[in-house]
């Protein structure tokens, strides 16, 4: 079949996304290729439209078990022959699924990098392999940021299977970690296919000082004005993400927690509630999200601020994959760089790990547009702010706090510049704590200077001064505090300092607009259908969310892999009347169409 034919038959789509065709033709035409696309961007597509067209069966690498099954049972809902050989199976499961590779009907098998490296001498070297597709290609590198000792070992496909193209796709990777894939993997005369990193569907916002009381404060907020949303909460340790799932479901919030601390299966029943929509947030460490494919995600949360850009990114990612609108929200402190920056400290990679640390506090720290700041460190320049981040809709409002400034680094020459920061606050105040009075620095003629500022806002001040390079915390050196040139000029009147206001008053999230509700589907031309206003009705939307959901449990599927939200939202807008109009809408294939059009139509018509 011709690929445009495939695209629309078995995935619903008129058109390919940016830089999609040509990969395919590509690797239809037998050459290697790195694939960067971030989360959401049509990675898979990529190596299953080939997979469809080219005889013989695409092996496809991938981490996780639970990553595999979502894939495989996305490509099943389609109408499309695929498996997966891990530990799940049966051995008679694994018979027949050995036994259709053989015969050529199996289109796509999912491995493990484990499972492959067995199995080459046997099942790979008797089966007619079409393209090696290897997911998560980030983890071949050394320099990756989630390194599996397995993949480094691929290398061998190129020597066993030297006439068999070779896909390496990944969501993230600078210039250092993509020269490591191609050199590992061996890939020959290999393009580079780099995607937009752009995600104008999520919304960007960084919340600054907020305590633990706040931030549950904020979050509960922010849940109760999306009552019917899922999304994931991004925390640093396991401690935190058991005492936030706790303390939501106190609350009434269907919460749990996600992490290595917890037995295989307590983490694959908690993902597989969270696939299901029976589980609305799931609290959890990083070990979480990689191994699923949920495209209804509609916000992530990070209670604490990540190590790199790269991993924030692909946390994020996991929000609004069917490219609706989602929201994420970074909370970060002065705790949070400082426990950071120790951890990178003590890294085998210090020097590297620490400029991706420092990459991503101008991230968090930055006055101009974040998507900006983003889409630059992946090489990709904008010329206009994204109009969808908290600094493009409310920049922040500044004052001279040349004053402020002064009086904490005056604190710190004063201590000789061996106090912490905790320590700095105390004198400020003139909080007479065990340290301040042992150092005598209850002594000092600054002490007590800043009584009327609460410690909150001291904390947050100091941490704009350490922003803007007035004073460095010495890690290696007990945390002490030390005042830059640029602090001295500020300190002795040389130059003003500008501080940010801080602003109290956003506790409370508001609830979303009628316009970040509904989502502005582009006008189709459906026969027989008159031209929409292209506004979606949100009632119609959650009948439609009810059908799938039954749809999903009669066929032990998660929700979203019958529909995606975006196929919804485009179903409340354009509202088909009939089995051939509801074919038109994307993201509907042949399949689905035969398969679903009569119920989801007759919803339709009563509704109408």
């Amino acid at each position: 079949m011709e690929i445009h034919s495939i695209l629309k038959r078995f995935f619903g789509y008129e058109s390919f996304r940016p830089n999609q065709l040509e990969i395919i033709e590509n690797a239809m035409s037998g050459n290697d290729s790195l694939v960067l696309m971030p989360t959401g961007g049509g990675k898979s597509i990529c190596y299953q439209i080939p997979a469809l067209a080219l005889p013989g069966t695409t092996i496809v690498v991938s981490p996780l078990i639970s990553l595999m099954k979502d894939q495989v049972e996305t490509l099943k809902a389609n109408g499309i022959e695929a498996a997966a050989l891990n530990s799940d199976n049966t051995a008679d499961r694994d018979t027949i699924i050995r036994r259709k590779c053989m015969d050529g009907d199996m289109k796509l098998l999912y491995v493990s990098p484990e499972k492959l490296l067995i199995e080459i001498p046997y099942l790979l070297s008797h089966i007619h392999i079409s393209l090696f597709a290897i997911d998560e290609a980030h983890c071949i590198s050394q320099w990756g940021h989630d390194f599996r000792p397995e993949y480094a070992q691929l290398g061998q496909l190129r020597e066993r299977f030297p006439s068999v193209p070779i896909m390496a796709l990944t969501a993230t990777a600078d210039r250092i970690t993509r020269h490591d894939i191609i050199t590992q993997l061996k890939l020959r005369n290999c393009p580079e296919y780099i995607s937009s990193f752009d995600r104008p569907n999520l919304n960007l916002s960084v919340k600054r000082g907020f305590r633990d009381k706040e931030k549950m404060a904020f979050i509960l907020n922010f849940i109760k004005a999306r009552p019917f949303d899922a999304g994931i909460i991004y925390c640093l340790s396991r401690k935190t993400t058991e005492k936030v799932a706790t303390s939501l479901r106190t609350k009434g919030i269907n919460a749990l927690p996600y992490h290595a601390g917890l037995s295989n299966q307590e983490r694959s029943e908690t993902q597989e509630k969270f696939k299901n929509d029976e589980v609305q947030v799931v609290c959890a460490t990083i070990a979480f999200g990689m191994g699923i494919d949920k495209s209804n995600i509609r916000w992530v949360i990070h209670f604490n601020m990540p190590k790199s850009i790269e991993s924030f990114y692909q946390e994020i990612g996991r929000a609004g994959r069917d490219g609706a609108p989602a929201d994420t929200v970074l909370f970060y402190s002065i705790a949070d760089i400082i426990q950071l920056t120790e951890f990178a400290k003590s890294s085998g990679q210090q020097e590297v790990n620490m400029d991706k640390l420092k990459r991503m506090r101008e991230y968090a720290e930055s006055s101009v547009c974040r998507r900006r700041i983003l889409l630059n460190y992946f090489n990709e320049q904008t010329a206009h702010d994204c109009g969808n981040c908290d600094v493009c809709q409310n920049p922040p409002q500044r004052f001279d706090g040349t004053q402020y400034v002064q009086m904490a680094l005056s604190a710190m020459k004063r201590t000789d510049e061996q106090a912490r920061l905790s320590t700095i606050t105390e004198i400020l105040k003139g909080m007479r704590s065990a340290t301040v009075v042992k150092k005598g620095y209850d002594q000092l003629k600054t002490f007590g200077v800043g009584r009327d500022i609460s410690v909150q806002d001291w904390n947050d001040y100091l941490l704009q001064m350490m922003q803007m390079g007035f004073f460095e915390v010495v890690y290696n050196e007990g945390r002490r505090t030390v005042v830059t040139p640029l602090g001295n000029d500020v300190l002795f009147g040389r130059k003003t300092a500008q501080l940010c206001v801080i602003d109290r008053s956003i506790k409370q999230e508001p609830k979303r607009s009628q316009k970040r509700l509904t989502l502005e589907i582009p006008a189709i031309t459906i026969p027989g259908l008159p031209p929409t206003n292209g506004i979606e009705d949100p009632r119609l939307f959650e009948a439609l969310r009810q059908l799938r959901r039954i749809c999903a449990e009669e066929e032990n599927f998660p929700p979203y892999i019958v529909f995606s939200d975006k196929v919804l939202h485009a179903l409340a807008t354009q509202k088909p009347t009939t089995v051939e109009q509801f074919g038109f809408i994307p993201g509907i294939g042949d399949y689905k169409r035969k398969k679903y059009g009569t119920r989801f139509v007759a919803l339709i018509q009563k509704y109408i």
